[in-house]
């Protein structure tokens, strides 16, 4: 059972998902899907045939993020990069269709629109290939991320990281985003990369799973007091607002500055797929703030996304009367 909430007030807030108008930074990309049926191992190699049934693309990454805000009633813009290629089109038409303006997302000839492509048969992901290229972008474009922020900055309530390690934030990036918000209102979430540790520094909130969390204060969590401690440590050495440290099938734990930390068990009955979940997370928790809820109520509400989202096969998301019902049901 969750920690005790007032479900009134998670339900309003959700409500007001419509005011709040959120851009999210960061590694675009397409989650790409085939899904088929396995019936017998290939007389070529020790591995499964997967007869094909069906393929499917979803925006993946940051691009997911802005897929999971508009689905709960937000207000989402993105900025990144794509390739000058089909499959970048396809991401700024996939965009468009969701009534987010895609002007933020800049053409990069030097690299590849990124895709994951996951295989899946009987609900059961058999292997995933991505096609990618992870070099830092050029100063330039950079330039040109920030250039869009400082546009957009006086009408936004929130700014979201999504870090996939992939190129697009760096600590120019982090810099300028900070510059440009300096004296602003605006609340800054990221859900970080294990390299990247020091670009999030007196940032609003971070929300690493317990793999990134390890490697970002570079010590074992294997006990409660290993978890506390690391906490801690990212509270104090990043000078946050506070952390989300996500735990799978433990839950989710919330540290903030001079409160005792707040462990929130799972939710999910049935766990399908972790793909995009810590997209539902950070979209879900940073719509929260951004409502109004405290950080203890935003993380309760973003627990309960990502029950949803864990029970879905593929990149999913989560839909208001989805999260209003397991509110509701949780009471």
């Amino acid at each position: 059972m969750n920690p005790t909430f007032d479900s009134t007030e998670l339900i309003e807030a959700i409500d007001r998902f419509s005011d709040v108008k959120l851009l999210v930074i960061g590694d675009v990309m397409m989650d790409e899907f085939i899904w088929g049926t396995v019936e017998r191992i290939s007389p070529e190699a020790p591995v499964p045939v997967v007869n094909v049934t069906d393929e499917t693309r979803v925006l993946g990454g940051a691009a997911n993020v802005v897929n999971n805000i508009v689905s709960i009633g937000g207000e989402a813009l993105l900025t990144g990069v794509v390739g000058q290629d089909r499959m970048g089109r396809k991401i700024l038409n996939m965009l468009e269709g969701l009534g987010s303006n895609p002007d933020g997302v800049f053409i990069d000839e030097t690299r590849p629109t990124i895709i994951k492509t996951r295989i899946v048969a009987q609900a059961q992901q058999v292997v995933r290939f991505d096609r990618e290229k992870k070099h830092s972008l050029k100063s330039e474009m950079t330039d040109d991320i920030l250039s869009y922020l400082n546009k957009k900055a006086d009408s936004l309530d929130g700014v979201i990281i999504s870090d996939y390690g992939k190129g697009v934030v760096s600590m120019k990036l982090m810099d300028g985003v900070r510059q440009c918000l300096e004296g602003r209102d605006v609340i800054i979430t990221v859900d970080p990369q294990i390299n990247h540790f020091l670009f999030y520094r007196n940032v609003t909130s971070i929300t690493p799973n317990h793999h990134e969390a390890e490697a970002g204060v570079g010590m074992k969590i294997d006990s409660d007091e290993s978890l506390e401690q690391a906490g801690r440590m990212l509270m104090d050495g990043l000078d946050l607002g506070s952390a989300l440290v996500t735990r799978g099938s433990q839950g989710m734990i919330l540290f903030e500055k001079n409160i005792s930390s707040v462990r929130i068990p799972p939710v999910a009955r049935d766990v399908f797929d972790l793909s995009g979940a810590g997209d539902t997370v950070i979209a879900v928790f940073t719509l929260g703030l951004a409502a109004g809820l405290a950080c203890r109520e935003a993380a309760i509400l973003s627990n309960f996304a990502a029950g949803i989202v864990v029970g879905k096969v593929g990149t999913a998301f989560v839909t208001t009367d989805e999260l209003k019902t397991a509110v509701l049901s949780a009471q």
